[in-house]
């Protein structure tokens, strides 16, 4: 057995994790949810996204999940490259039933039939990925779809394609935008800057402003962490995929509960 179901057994057989006063006071999360209807509610009131590897080198994935979503992390992305669909599907069980523990959202990036075989409430792809339409044929409605952005152009793409302006279930569910400032785990990868978050804000607000039309959800990713949230919400941003600010903590739970503090004071 490998170390992450062997950590997952014993979190089973009810090693808890503690939560701070500060976590307990956290808003209502979104529920983990097998239609893409109520996980693509639950992706609209997300603030916090995290994006991890298997953690290998440290064999403690399972207790860093947990750990991640008792702070208060919305949805956890397993990504990772280096690994094979047979022991992606194995962390992914380990990733679900933690989410499910905290009534919260896990997502698959990239593999189609990876996030089929897991029952994923939410699918991620580039530019360069399967098409939206390709991946909800395969999905068959069964997860809520996002898609990274990196231009106006593909910003101005995700928001004419997203389930909120064309009222279609077919629609895209939610957009990333970034990477914001220059990321190691995007290598070769330009930073977009703090304009084009800039730009997103007003785009969204723009095709939302129009009566009947939701705004479409969208995130700020790369390189966001502690000390620059503030900037981030201050561009328009109202929610943040992060990685090392919590893969690289040493208290992941203090770590993410610290990053939505942050949030709410910036947004105050």
């Amino acid at each position: 057995m490998n170390a992450a179901l062997s950590d997952s057994a014993a979190l089973s057989a009810g090693a808890a994790l503690s939560t701070s006063p500060a976590q307990s006071a956290r808003h209502e999360a979104p529920g983990t949810a097998d239609a893409s209807g109520p996980a693509a509610r639950g992706v609209s009131t997300a603030r916090l996204y995290l994006c991890t590897d298997a953690r290998k080198g440290r064999g403690d994935f399972a207790g860093f999940v947990d750990a991640a979503f008792a702070g208060g992390v919305d949805i956890i992305q397993l990504r990772d490259k280096t690994i094979e669909a047979a022991e992606e599907l194995e962390l992914l069980a380990v990733l679900k039933e933690a989410a499910q523990r905290h009534g919260r959202l896990w997502a698959v990036n990239d593999r189609a039939d990876v996030a089929v075989l897991s029952g994923a409430p939410v699918f991620h792809v580039g530019q360069k990925d399967l098409p939206l339409e390709a991946a909800r044929t395969l999905l068959n409605g069964n997860a809520a779809i996002g898609l990274s952005t990196h231009t106006t152009a593909q910003i101005d793409g995700a928001i004419r394609t997203s389930a909120a302006v064309t009222a279609a279930p077919t629609g895209l569910d939610y957009f990333c935008v970034g990477p914001v400032w220059a990321t190691p785990t995007k290598p070769g990868r330009a930073a977009v800057g703090l304009d084009l978050v800039r730009y997103a804000a007003r785009a969204v607000r723009q095709a939302g402003s129009v009566p009947g039309v939701a705004e479409v959800p969208w995130f700020a990713i790369g390189g966001v962490d502690l000390g620059n949230v503030e900037q981030v919400v201050e561009a328009g941003a109202s929610r943040i995929v992060v990685v090392r600010a919590i893969t690289e903590a040493a208290d992941p739970a203090e770590a993410a509960a610290a990053l939505l503090r942050a949030l709410d004071a910036a947004g105050s």
